[in-house]
């Protein structure tokens, strides 16, 4: 299973909330989802679009916009970017935004962690003592 795969199956074990995600390079190459193909790039697409429509109504146009968070009666839309990673994810109503935050922050986070490769067990190596006539 891929790093980001793994982050967002991780996710949906810890966050009984989210209901749907999908993790996304800012240019919005699809990296993983709960969903499917179509409505994955969907998701992407809406969740970046956002992204930059938040960003143009801000005050302080400086720095980039890190989370965003859409409620509606239905249920709520997050989107929480960290570099060139950004994950976006549906609730039901009224979630516990802090909440959600911090799990999409953590899905984040596994997804950019590297695969753990496991270590070669080192050779063994033998010393034979030489007898006193010189051979082993």
């Amino acid at each position: 299973m891929a790093v980001a795969e793994k982050a967002l199956a991780e996710l949906r074990d810890i966050s009984a909330q989210v209901r749907a995600a999908v993790l996304f390079e800012s240019g919005g190459k699809v990296l993983a989802s709960t969903l499917g193909e179509e409505q994955a790039e969907q998701l992407a697409t809406a969740a970046k679009l956002l992204l930059e429509q938040a960003e143009v109504v801000r005050p302080d146009g400086d720095a980039k916009l890190t989370q965003v968070e859409v409620a509606t009666r239905e249920g709520s839309v997050f989107v929480v970017r960290e570099g060139e990673q950004v994950v976006a994810a549906t609730t039901g109503p009224e979630p516990t935004a802090g909440l959600v935050f911090y799990d999409l922050r953590a899905a984040l986070r596994a997804s950019g962690e590297k695969p753990k490769r496991k270590r070669a067990a080192a050779a063994k190596t033998t010393t034979r003592k030489k007898k006193a006539d010189g051979t082993t």
